[in-house]
């Protein structure tokens, strides 16, 4: 399908909008039918706001007929501009049957992290929100083991033990959940939980949680996975990302790694590189989460980037 509406730039330009100094900015992300108009409506809407445009990333998916948006503008409104703005835009998400979140840019995302006894990418994800490079509040640290205490709380973050045997895990998720319930969780990060959720807590969770693991499966299962890709000479190490669903491991892919290596690399070599891989993986599933980014497509994601 070949649009040829006018971009927001040539809208804005052509009708003389101001250029804003300053002001609150705000990200709409949504996807909804393909059709022709749907770039000059959101334009034309924002220009009535006299919002001005920073970033706008869209794709059109010709195969599945829907269109996925992602708008990042910055309002001349004040901090409570979005409820008016939300209020606003709805019966034009109505017309044209969007999915769709409005919300502000500064905004950070709650989220809550499940760890086990790898503390690599909790470590990470710590560091990163308290320097304010990943736009999120870590609100609580979940783990089975009470190894990793010392390390959230040097970070001042709530630590919760909630240990897990078969007996016991009915009511571990359901004091998960509660949790994720009372802290006001919005995304759930499993960063090496060696558990698995059960297919009523990922229901719970869907959309709203992120798995990370490396990328050897399904030829190498079970423990030491780099000791047996070292015996069987494999030339990259990587690690995914991906949505938690009921299919284990097999959630709608966010963000992957892949680093190369060769015969030289001891099995340790091989774990120190695949925590590099799962840390980035993750981070960046995290981040373009936070940000507004991902928008799920069946099984799959569109990413605008």
């Amino acid at each position: 399908m070949i649009r040829t509406e006018e971009s927001p730039t040539a809208v804005r330009q052509a009708r003389g909008a101001r250029i804003p100094g300053a002001g609150v900015e705000f990200v709409l992300t949504f996807h909804c039918p393909d059709s022709l108009g749907i770039v000059q409506a959101v334009a034309e809407f924002l220009l009535r706001q006299e919002c001005y445009i920073v970033d706008l990333k869209q794709f059109g998916d010709r195969t599945a007929g829907q269109f996925f948006m992602r708008v990042h503008f910055a309002s001349p409104g004040d901090t409570g501009a979005v409820e008016q703005l939300r209020d606003s835009f709805a019966p034009l998400a109505g017309q044209w049957g969007m999915d769709w979140r409005l919300e502000r840019h500064d905004r950070k995302q709650r989220i809550l992290v499940m760890v086990s006894k790898y503390d690599h990418c909790l470590n990470d994800l710590l560091v990163r929100a308290r320097s304010g490079e990943l736009p999120v509040e870590i609100a609580a640290v979940v783990s089975n083991h009470p190894d990793l205490e010392g390390l959230a709380a040097w970070h001042g973050v709530p630590f919760h033990h909630i240990p897990v045997t078969p007996e016991t895990k009915p009511a571990a998720e359901a004091k998960l959940l509660e949790l994720v319930e009372a802290s006001a969780v919005e995304l759930v990060v499993l960063a090496r939980y060696m558990q698995v959720l059960s297919d009523s807590a990922t229901a719970r969770l869907a959309g709203k949680a992120i798995n990370i693991h490396h990328s050897f499966l399904p030829s190498f299962k079970g423990a030491k996975p780099y000791h047996q890709a070292h015996e069987r000479g494999v030339k990259t190490v990587g690690a995914t990302a991906h949505y938690v669903n009921s299919e284990l491991d097999e959630g709608p892919i966010i963000a992957q790694q892949v680093i190369e290596v060769d015969h030289t690399y001891t099995p340790a070599d091989l774990v120190s590189v695949g925590k590099d891989a799962e840390c980035k993986a993750l981070t960046n599933a995290v981040r373009w989460h936070a940000e507004g980014r991902i928008i799920l497509s069946g099984n799959r994601t569109v990413i605008l980037r």
